[in-house]
């Protein structure tokens, strides 16, 4: 049962990247336009290489290889020492949703613009607290 919910984690991460975490606009007359972490990294790229590496790393790369290296040792193909290396990765991926959890809180300080979460944020946290879950049962087998 735990390596099958490793394995669609596979399949959930890809669907938590392009779903809606938020709608954003300026004042609520103007309307609001959905953000998901693939449109976010792609104004990134544009704007903030840097830092459009390093999200990309923590959003997309850390959890998928995590996912991954997790199901490698499920099925007996990787070392259970690689394990705490494989946590560390599903950690780093939460800072991201520490990011986006500060991003609206900040913005929605400032007044002039209208934040609204969106269940992409739900999805995308619940697959990190579910790999998360996944390997520290992993590490207990």
């Amino acid at each position: 049962m735990l390596r099958f919910a490793n394995l669609a984690l596979l399949i959930a991460f890809p669907i938590a990247w392009f779903a809606p975490l938020m709608r954003a606009g300026i004042l609520p007359i103007f309307g609001l336009s959905e953000i998901s972490v693939i449109s976010g990294l792609q104004s990134l790229w544009q704007t903030d290489v840097g830092l459009a590496l390093l999200v990309t790393f923590f959003a997309i790369f850390a959890p998928y290889v995590k996912v991954i290296g997790i199901a490698l040792i499920q099925f007996g193909l990787l070392r259970r020492k690689v394990l705490p290396v494989l946590e560390v990765l599903g950690k780093l991926a939460m800072a991201d949703v520490f990011l986006i959890a500060l991003y609206i809180v900040i913005v929605k300080g400032a007044g002039y613009v209208k934040v609204e979460t969106a269940y992409g944020l739900y999805l995308f946290t619940g697959c990190i607290l579910a790999s998360l879950a996944i390997s520290h049962l992993t590490r207990k087998r």
